[in-house]
């Protein structure tokens, strides 16, 4: 009788970050998540890393891994590697799949490739990005993806703008969502306290997660919190500098907001749960969002949640959190004015926030993406 080998999946992880910067958000964090349960949902299924100098998560310390001596945190450095040296490892290695978790692939590889798809914000929205950026990415992932075997997008709304703008037959797309790791979820209240006394944290605060970049619209959140009639309120930007967000500073200066606007800067995954659970209130109002991990983060730890009705958001959100139109700055306004002040509000979303983000997990996407690969080997 012949045996079946295992199918040999190499993975391009060269996304991962290495050191502890907004770098590490975003698809370097949903790099790590993949990595960190694709083991324990298919132990049969073999795997190559190919990395840089990013930090393989521990759960996938036993992978066999390929560590490139090219400087590939340099997008340039990256890029050619991508196109050059990664076919070569495919041919090297005979993989019988290659995950590329970011948007593109090789043009030429000799097995069948998985694109993921984050978001097409750059087509949407071009004037929010870095040309070189903006132009790449517009030429290669439509390429990448109408090449592939398949595509996963984090979203329905994700997988209808893939179909649509990069005209990839629906068929050969996959959504499969983000999961939430176990450490996002209500802490005791001791903690918290000690965690505000410690950050010197105000009464209370609205919360804001990510990379400070112009799509997550955070200059309508700005301007909204200077409608309130909370004067006491305190907005958090807790994110990276990304690119273009010079204006946020000269906004707030603008509207006088300097001692109740805040810009902690990055914080590091595992201090987020403490951010969240001390919030007042969580507001994400993005203008264009592929999925919204943080929406699920926030309601996860119990913050009453206020997102923007548009894109993926609503997907993300699902009932736990109030939905605002993400261009009108009364209604963002007004969402937060009834969060701050309705106590019955605030519970009723809370609670419904708490059993959304339960459904959410990490095995669940690791195992809908390992059942993809089976799929194409």
């Amino acid at each position: 009788m012949t045996s079946i080998k295992a199918p040999l999946v190499a993975f391009n992880a060269h996304l991962l970050a290495g050191d502890a910067s907004y770098r590490s958000a975003g698809i370097s964090s949903y790099i790590a998540n993949l990595l960190s349960h694709l083991p324990e949902v298919d132990a049969e299924v073999r795997y190559a890393l190919l990395v840089g100098d990013g930090r393989i998560p521990e759960e996938a310390a036993a992978l066999a891994a390929y560590r490139s001596r090219w400087a590939t945190r340099h997008p340039a450095a990256r890029i050619l590697w991508e196109q050059t040296a990664l076919p070569w490892h495919l041919r090297r290695l005979r993989a019988d799949v290659l995950h590329a978790p970011a948007f593109v692939g090789p043009l030429i590889a000799s097995c069948p490739q998985v694109i993921t798809v984050h978001d097409l914000s750059f087509l949407r929205y071009p004037q929010f990005f870095r040309r070189g950026n903006r132009l790449y990415l517009s030429l290669m992932t439509g390429i990448a993806c109408r090449r592939a075997a398949a595509v996963i997008a984090v979203s329905h709304f994700t997988a209808q703008e893939t179909a649509t703008l990069l005209r990839v037959p629906a068929g050969r797309i996959h959504t499969i969502y983000h999961g939430v790791d176990p450490m996002f979820r209500p802490l005791p209240s001791a903690e918290v306290a000690r965690f505000r006394q410690a950050q010197a944290l105000p009464a209370r605060f609205i919360l804001h997660v990510g990379t400070l970049e112009p799509r997550k619209n955070l200059l309508r959140l700005i301007q909204a919190l200077a409608q309130l009639p909370d004067t006491d309120v305190h907005l958090f930007l807790v994110g990276g500098r990304g690119w273009l967000y010079e204006a946020l500073f000269a906004e707030v200066a603008r509207l006088g907001l300097e001692q109740r606007v805040h810009f902690p800067g990055y914080v590091p995954p595992e201090r987020l749960p403490f951010w969240y659970n001390a919030a007042t209130v969580f507001a994400y109002v993005s203008q264009y969002e592929g999925f919204g991990l943080p929406v699920l983060e926030a309601q996860a730890c119990g913050a009453p949640t206020l997102t923007a009705n548009a894109t993926s958001l609503p997907e993300a959100a699902g009932d736990g959190a109030l939905l605002v139109p993400p261009d009108d700055v009364v209604a963002i306004a007004d969402g937060l004015h009834l969060l701050l002040s309705d106590d019955d509000t605030r519970a009723q979303v809370r609670a419904r926030g708490l059993a959304h983000a339960a459904g959410f997990t990490w095995t669940r996407t690791a195992r809908e993406t390992v059942r993809l690969y089976r799929e194409i080997c």
